[in-house]
C-alpha cells in the first residue's frame, strides 16, 4: 500500500497543504516583526533541543496530516469559509469584553484568524474518526450523554463569562449558543463535533496560554472553560456549514430562474 492511499491523500490534500504552507509563509512575511521577537526568544546558553518548541511541532505535523486527509476541495471551501467568519467573530467578542487578551494587544489580531479555518478542518476530519469508532453507540445514550454535556458546559459558560454579562456581545453569545444546544438537529453529529473540537482545542490552548500568546483573565494555562469553548464553536460552524448546504442549492435554483425570467422579459 503507497503512502498516499495509507494517508488518505489525494490531488487535494497536496494543494491543501501547499495552501497552508503559503498561509503560513505569508503570515510570517507580512507579521515579521512577531516572527522575528519570537526568534529572538532563542538563548545559545541553552540547549537547541531544551529550547525547541515541540508542543507547537506536534501540533502542526498533527493539523497537517488532517488537513490532508481524504480533502475535498467542495466541501472544505465552506468549512474555510465558514472558519475565517467564525473566527473573526468569536476572537472579536472575546478581546472587545476583554475575556482574553493576546501580547499584541490588537482586538483583535488579524494574525490569528486563518488559525480558524485551518483547526475546522482538522476538527472534521477528527469528527470523522470519532464517528467511525461510536458508530455502535445507542442513540439513546448518545442523546443522554449529549445534553448532560451540553447543559453542563452552558452553566460553566454562564460562570466564566459573567464579569462580561452586561455586554451586549456576550449576551449575544449566551443567546446563540442557548439556541443552538436547545434545537439540536443530529444529536450525534453535534456531540462527537463538540468532542472533536475540545480534543483539539485542548493542545492548541495549552500552547497558546503557556507560551503567552493570549492569555484569559482567570491566568489559568488553559481554563478549562476555553478547551470546551473550542468544542462549541465546532458545533456553530457545523450548523452553518449545514445551513449553507442547504439552502446554496436553493439559491442557485432561484438565480437560475431569475435570469431565465428576466431573459424572457427581455426578448
Amino acid at each position: 500500500m503507497s503512502i498516499s492511499k495509507l494517508f488518505g491523500w489525494n490531488r487535494t490534500s497536496y494543494v491543501m497543504m501547499s495552501s497552508f504552507g503559503l498561509l503560513i509563509f505569508l503570515i510570517g512575511y507580512i507579521w515579521w516583526p512577531l516572527l522575528e521577537e519570537y526568534i529572538s526568544t532563542y538563548n545559545t546558553d541553552y540547549s537547541f533541543w531544551v529550547q525547541f518548541d515541540w508542543l507547537l511541532l506536534g501540533i502542526f505535523l498533527t493539523m497537517s496530516l488532517l488537513i490532508m486527509y481524504k480533502a475535498d476541495m467542495q466541501r472544505d471551501f465552506l468549512i474555510v469559509l465558514v472558519g475565517f467568519a467564525g473566527g473573526l467573530v468569536i476572537e472579536s467578542w472575546g478581546t472587545q469584553t476583554n475575556l482574553w487578551s493576546y501580547y499584541t494587544f490588537e482586538r483583535p489580531p488579524l494574525w490569528i484568524i486563518p488559525a480558524w479555518p485551518i483547526a475546522s478542518l482538522a476538527i472534521d476530519r477528527i469528527y470523522e474518526f470519532i464517528k467511525r469508532l461510536c458508530f455502535r453507540i445507542p442513540e439513546k445514550l448518545v442523546k443522554t450523554i449529549y445534553w448532560v454535556i451540553f447543559c453542563a458546559f452552558y452553566v460553566f459558560m454562564i460562570y466564566f463569562v459573567w464579569p462580561t454579562v452586561e455586554m451586549s456581545l456576550t449576551i449575544m453569545a449566551l443567546f446563540l449558543c442557548a439556541f443552538l444546544i436547545l434545537t439540536p438537529v443530529n444529536v450525534r453529529a453535534m456531540l462527537f463535533t463538540f468532542v472533536a473540537g475540545s480534543l483539539l482545542g485542548y493542545f492548541l490552548e495549552l500552547w497558546g496560554t503557556t507560551r503567552y500568546c493570549w492569555i484569559y483573565y482567570t491566568q489559568q494555562t488553559p481554563p478549562l472553560f476555553a478547551v470546551f469553548a473550542h468544542g462549541m464553536a465546532a458545533v456553530a460552524f457545523w450548523r452553518v456549514t449545514q445551513l449553507v448546504r442547504i439552502f446554496l442549492p436553493k439559491i442557485k435554483t432561484s438565480f437560475k430562474k431569475s435570469r431565465m425570467l428576466l431573459g424572457w422579459f427581455n426578448s
